[in-house]
């Protein structure tokens, strides 16, 4: 049967192809191709990336303030996505600042107040887009627009305090003791425990920082702490994918890991340098020469796809950008130099505004994460490592 259906498999290509709008069936011609050599330079890759999440936030289907989910080469721009409109916040009024941008902090705003305006009763966030059903409060998307709220306090001051308590307040109440979150997962994943978590820690940490919490931090550190009993002795975690955790998505792996990097930053606890570090480390024996890691990778760091999360790379890459800061290991800078620059180029620099500066889920674009689409959070991600990068780069001058 195996035989049989490796034979079938490009006959299911071909049929798949030919139902193809010709927007996709030509990025899927310019990605067989392979990456092109030209790489714009960080500065303009990070202006139009930046443009094209304004563009995102105009198109949403559901024109309500929040930034749309996706861009589809199969059925155009998608509804907004409270999550990661969440923390997109704190990169537009980071941009906002480097550029002296007002129009970018007016647009921060915007995404502020829309989420404000959807909070839950309880203090929770829903999973999912905007109009998804059903409409609960989730862990995970209450923890990322969380950092939005923190943001937002810094920024314009106390209009947005109240939201942040009530979302930090619901996270610490529904929290278990031994630091997991189990009572409400993202009806969009898979059940059961989420290693993952730990960005969700990170979102209570950038609370207690705004509040001088000392609840809010000491319920952060109880999640990584849970989750560093899920990392394997090669920095490997379990329980640390969306939908399958044999094979985790760099995606997730680049949650964890930042959640863990952001915990060390936060108390200073080597342990969570060391855990951090631990894979990090292994992450860059996987990392391709030209930039590449796999789209999944199983408990021996072995890939087990042929495609790449662009996403999942840009987030790998400041992970180790905080490192090199944290630790002066110039593998680290090197490797994250690397990384982006091979998402860098996997950019469109012309074409349709549409996707024009934005991220694929995959490369190539029919991978199966994010297929066929630009992701707002996979642009938003790009921007935070490219930003982080020049800083390095410019420290170094």
């Amino acid at each position: 049967m195996g035989f049989v259906g490796s034979l079938l498999k490009p006959l299911r290509f071909a049929k798949e192809y030919v139902l193809l709008p010709t927007e996709a069936k030509r990025e899927l011609q310019h990605d067989r191709a392979g990456l092109p050599d030209c790489d714009p330079g960080i500065d303009q890759a990070i202006g139009e990336a930046m443009a094209w999440l304004g563009r995102a936030q105009d198109s949403s289907s559901t024109n309500d303030g929040g930034v749309a989910r996706h861009y589809s080469l199969i059925d155009g721009w998608g509804p907004s996505y409270p999550e990661t409109t969440g923390y997109i916040i704190p990169t537009m009024l980071a941009y906002s600042h480097a550029k002296n941008d007002e129009v970018l902090s007016r647009r921060a705003r915007r995404m502020l107040d829309w989420l404000r305006a959807i909070q839950l009763p309880d203090g929770g966030f829903q999973a999912g887009t905007v109009d998804a059903t059903p409409v609960v409060p989730t862990t995970f998307n209450t923890g990322q627009i969380l950092l939005g709220l923190a943001s937002g306090v810094q920024e314009f001051g106390d209009q947005y305090r109240e939201p942040l308590r009530r979302a930090a307040e619901w996270l610490v109440k529904t929290q278990d003791p031994d630091g997991c979150w189990r009572k409400h997962p993202s009806p969009f994943a898979e059940p059961g425990e989420k290693a993952y978590e730990t960005h969700v820690a990170w979102g209570l940490m950038e609370a207690a920082r705004v509040e001088n919490s000392r609840e809010y931090g000491e319920a952060a550190l109880a999640n990584v702490r849970w989750a560093l009993q899920q990392q394997q002795g090669n920095g490997w975690f379990a329980k640390c994918c969306l939908s399958d955790p044999t094979q985790p998505l760099t995606h997730t792996i680049g949650y964890v890991l930042r959640g863990i990097v952001e915990a060390y930053r936060f108390s200073k606890e080597p342990s969570f340098l060391q855990a951090s570090r631990k894979t990090a480390d292994a992450l860059l024996s996987v990392l391709r020469a030209d930039g590449f890691l796999p789209g999944r990778l199983d408990p021996q760091w072995h890939g087990t796809v042929s495609w790449a999360c662009l996403t999942g790379i840009v987030q790998i890459a400041h992970c180790w950008l905080l490192l090199f800061q944290d630790t002066g290991d110039t593998r680290y800078r090197d490797a994250a130099f690397v990384a982006n620059r091979y998402v860098r180029r996997s950019m469109r620099h012309d074409g349709l505004p549409s996707v024009r500066g934005g991220i694929k889920g995959s490369f190539p674009v029919d991978g199966l994460y994010g297929t066929y689409e630009y992701l707002n959070w996979a642009c938003k991600f790009f921007i935070d490592s490219h930003m982080l990068e020049q800083k390095v780069r410019g420290s170094a001058q």
